[in-house]
């Protein structure tokens, strides 16, 4: 067997999570390009964007993962819409974890980005999509029934916005952070990116499952 044949054997798996992860992110479509905002109270910002907290400890400085964008569109948002606020929501994904909540480290980077403290609201004790729901309904000055923009990863969003409804906030789903286009050249295919694909597949999908199952979403 050639070793080009051994490549795309060994290929022919990865296409399946890239289909499955394109009908995740396809779920829910954002207000289109020029869409007025001007009727929403603010951005509910969830997290996952950030590396861990010892690793900005031992740095000093803002670090962010391969979902980047969580934390760069609203920034662009607020520079565009003088109304809008941000609630970010994420205390640690980790219930033993110690250091910087997602929280604290959220309040780092939109210090360094040269965003105003007044425009920021923030919720930190939530481990869970489903109680970045239901804790940030709680934040003083918070009302859920103003209608909201929720902004996550696009792969996120199917759970997020069922979770986030089912706790009566009125969202409407603003996706970052793709990870597929319509289509992906077969040149782009790797064992690591599908082994990856795969696991945020499973996840998103075991999580949706496990919350309706509980009545969550």
């Amino acid at each position: 067997m050639s070793a080009a044949l051994a490549v795309l054997l060994l290929q022919g798996w990865q296409p399946l999570p890239d289909v499955l992860l394109r009908q995740l992110e396809a779920q829910h479509a954002g207000p289109t390009p020029g869409t007025s905002l001007q009727q929403y109270a603010g951005v509910v910002l969830l997290g996952g964007a950030l590396e861990p907290s010892y690793i900005w400890q031992a740095h000093g400085q803002p670090a962010l993962n391969g979902a980047a964008e969580r934390m760069t569109v609203p920034v662009a948002l607020l520079q565009q819409h003088p109304h809008l606020r941000i609630l970010f929501t994420g205390g640690e994904g980790d219930l033993f974890a110690k250091g910087l909540t997602e929280a604290d480290r959220a309040r780092i980077f939109f210090d360094s980005m040269g965003v105003s403290p007044q425009r920021i609201l923030y919720e930190s004790a939530s481990h869970t999509t489903y109680e970045n729901a239901v804790f940030s309904a709680k934040v003083p000055g918070v009302n859920p029934a103003q209608p909201w923009l929720l902004l996550t990863s696009a792969s996120h969003m199917p759970r997020a916005m069922a979770t986030f409804r089912k706790a009566g906030w009125n969202v409407t789903p603003y996706p970052v952070d793709f990870r597929t286009g319509t289509q992906t050249p077969w040149t782009e295919y790797s064992l690591a990116d599908g082994a990856k694909r795969w696991h945020l597949v499973l996840h998103e999908l075991a999580g949706l499952l496990s919350y309706r199952l509980a009545g969550r979403a």
